[in-house]
C-alpha cells in the first residue's frame, strides 16, 4: 500500500455513528517518511518512595540485598536486588553520587517533592515549589501530541505540602493532580465521542468566562489578602482554560484506536501486580500511540499512607514502608531488597516493551528515542542523599548506556549513610561529596530538545552522562 507524505502527515480514521477512530499508525504511512530528526522524544519518570537496602559491609546481607552495584563503569556487577537487569545490561545506567543540594537535609518523608524539581521547599514552614523537569519538557513536546503530559501515581490527586502524590508541578510550582484509576486513564487517552465531548468543552469555556467575569466585579471589594488568594484562583483558572483551548485544538483529531488486551482496567493496588503491570502499559501505549511523550508515575508517597504500601503484596510482603523500618530484624534487608528488585522487576519489562516495538520511520525503537528514569529521592533509611537512580534508553538521544556512573568523591563504596535505621541518621554529618541532579536534568533537557543551560540554579550538564 502507498501512502503520500501529505497522507502520512494527518491522522487517518474511519467515521460511522457519530463516533471517530484512528486507524493504527501502520508503517506504510511513514514509508516515505525520511527525517529522523522527526521522531519523537520521550521522557518518563518512575518514582518510587522508601529509598533503598544499604547494609553496611560488615553486614552479611550486603553481598546480595545493597541496591548499588560493585565494580567499575563498564565491569560492575549487579547484587540480586538489580540482576533482573542483566538482560537489559546494555540499555541500561545506574547512578550514584547525586542528588539535590536544597534536599540534602530534609528528612525522607518529606521529599518526595523535590525529587523532579530541585526546589527548597525545606522540611517545615513556608512553602514554595517550581516547575518539574517533566513539565519543562512538556512545554516543548507537548506542542505535537494530544497531552502535553500524563501525570500517574498509585494514590492520586496531589497529596499535601512535603506529603506529594504526583510528581509534577507545573510552572508556578503548584502541582498536577495524578491520575490513580486505569480505566480513568484509559479513557482519558483514547475514549471520546466527538458531539458530546464538544458540547462539554463549550459548557467548560462558557462558565469559565462568566467566572472570570464575576470575579473581576468581586475584586474591588476585597482586602489585600483576600485579593491575593483570588490570583491565586485565577491562575488555576487559566491554566485550566490554556488546556481547555489545547482540548479545542485536539477535538477533531481523532482519538488513536490500540491493543488493549493486556490492559486489566478494573485493577487496582490492592491487585499488586495486575494493577502496576496495566499502569506501565498504559505508558506504553500512551508513547506508541503518540497521544503524549511525557509522563510521570509515582509509587506511593513518603509516609506511607494510602493504597501504595499495598504494591509490595505482589511479592508476599507486608506494607512496603514498613519494610524501611523493619531491616534490622530477620531477613529484614533480604525483604527491603526483594521489594525493590519487583520495583526493578517490572521497569524491566516495560523498558524491554518499549525495545521491542519499531518506529514508524524506521528510526530505531521506542526506547532508543525514549529517556526512561527510575529512582528516588531517599537512600538508606529517610536519607535524602545518593540517590539510587537508574535510567534506560536513549540512544537516539546521545545517551551511552551499560554503564554504572559515580559521581561526587568520598564515597565509592556507598557506605556513608549505609546500614541507617534510625531518625538520627539524616540529621547526621556526611562526609562525602554529591553532586548535584540538576546537572543530570540539564543534560536531559538539551538532549530532548529544550534550550537551556540551567535547573533549579544550577547550571552545565553531567560529565560523562
Amino acid at each position: 500500500m502507498k501512502i503520500s507524505n501529505e497522507s502520512a502527515n494527518r491522522r487517518h480514521f474511519l467515521q460511522g455513528a457519530g463516533v471517530a477512530l484512528s486507524l493504527p499508525w501502520f508503517e506504510a504511512f511513514a514509508a516515505d517518511v525520511k527525517d529522523t530528526a522527526m521522531t519523537p522524544k520521550r521522557f518518563v519518570s518512575i518514582y518510587h518512595p522508601d529509598g533503598v537496602g544499604l547494609p553496611l559491609k560488615s553486614d552479611p546481607a550486603w553481598k546480595d540485598w545493597s541496591w548499588f552495584p560493585r565494580g567499575g563503569e563498564r565491569d560492575f556487577e549487579l547484587t540480586k536486588v538489580l540482576d533482573v537487569l542483566e538482560p537489559l545490561r546494555d540499555e541500561i545506567t545506574i547512578y550514584s553520587g547525586l542528588s539535590h543540594p536544597a534536599a540534602r537535609r530534609v528528612h525522607g518523608h518529606s521529599n518526595a517533592d523535590q525529587y523532579l524539581t530541585g526546589a527548597d521547599v525545606g522540611g517545615h514552614g513556608p512553602y514554595q515549589n517550581t516547575i518539574s523537569l517533566d513539565q519543562v519538557i512538556a512545554e516543548v513536546a507537548g506542542e505535537s501530541t494530544r497531552f502535553s503530559s500524563l501525570v500517574m501515581s498509585t494514590n492520586g490527586g496531589v497529596g499535601g505540602p512535603r506529603g506529594a502524590q504526583t510528581q509534577s508541578f507545573n510552572r508556578d510550582g503548584r502541582p498536577i493532580p495524578a491520575m490513580n484509576r486505569p480505566k480513568q486513564i484509559f479513557d482519558a487517552l483514547f475514549v471520546t465521542s466527538g458531539k458530546e465531548a464538544a458540547d462539554q468543552l463549550a459548557r467548560s469555556k462558557s462558565a469559565l468566562d462568566l467566572l472570570i467575569d464575576n470575579t473581576q466585579s468581586l475584586r474591588r471589594q476585597l482586602s489585600k489578602q483576600d485579593r491575593h488568594t483570588l490570583d491565586q484562583y485565577l491562575d488555576s483558572v487559566r491554566d485550566t482554560e490554556v488546556k481547555l483551548v489545547k482540548a479545542q485544538k485536539w477535538l477533531d483529531t481523532p482519538v488513536p484506536t490500540v491493543d488493549s488486551t493486556r490492559l486489566v482496567l478494573d485493577a487496582e493496588p490492592k491487585e499488586a501486580r495486575l494493577y502496576f503491570q496495566t499502569m506501565y502499559e498504559l505508558i506504553y501505549l500512551a508513547f506508541m500511540s503518540d497521544s503524549t511523550r511525557v509522563v510521570t508515575f509515582q509509587l506511593g508517597r513518603e509516609n506511607g499512607e494510602g493504597p501504595h504500601d499495598l504494591l509490595s503484596l505482589a511479592v508476599g510482603l507486608g506494607g512496603a514502608h514498613g519494610l524501611t523500618h523493619a531491616v534490622k530484624e530477620p531477613g529484614g534487608w533480604e525483604n527491603l531488597g526483594t521489594y525493590n528488585r519487583y520495583q526493578a522487576e517490572e521497569f524491566g519489562r516495560f523498558i524491554q516493551r518499549l525495545r521491542e516495538t519499531p518506529e514508524p520511520d524506521g528510526n530505531g525503537n521506542l526506547l532508543d528515542n525514549t529517556f526512561a528514569m527510575h529512582g528516588s529521592a531517599s537512600s538508606s533509611f529517610h536519607l535524602s542523599r545518593n540517590y539510587p537512580i537508574i535510567s534506560a534508553g536513549g540512544s537516539n538521544l546521545g545517551f551511552q548506556n551499560g554503564r554504572y556512573l559515580k559521581f561526587g568523591s568520598g564515597n565509592d563504596d556507598n557506605q556513608a549513610g549505609a546500614g541507617i535505621i534510625t531518625d538520627a541518621g539524616w540529621r547526621g554529618e556526611m562526609k562525602s561529596e554529591e553532586l548535584p541532579l540538576a546537572h543530570l536534568f540539564v543534560t536531559i533537557l538539551q538532549r530532548l530538545g529544550v534550550e537551556t543551560d540551567t535547573f533549579a540554579g544550577y547550571s552545565g550538564t553531567l560529565a560523562r552522562a
